[in-house]
């Protein structure tokens, strides 16, 4: 089975840390997809510290009401 993601939310870590964390209490799980610490990892620099906070596309719309 091959899940689908979609992309809900871009920000700082303190706001996709409280998103993140208002979505798992109406049981939604997100992944949080953090570049600039993938980058960093690998050696280069990042000019931004944003994460990208992905949903299941089937609970989009209902992670999008906290938005």
């Amino acid at each position: 089975m091959t899940d689908s993601f979609s992309l809900l939310y871009t920000g700082s870590l303190i706001d996709v840390q409280r998103l993140k964390g208002a979505l798992e209490d109406i049981n939604i799980f997100p992944i949080i997809k953090d570049e600039t610490e993938s980058a960093r990892l690998a050696g280069f620099g990042a000019p931004t510290m944003m994460q990208q906070l992905w949903v299941l596309a089937t609970e989009l719309e209902k992670a999008k009401t906290l938005l």
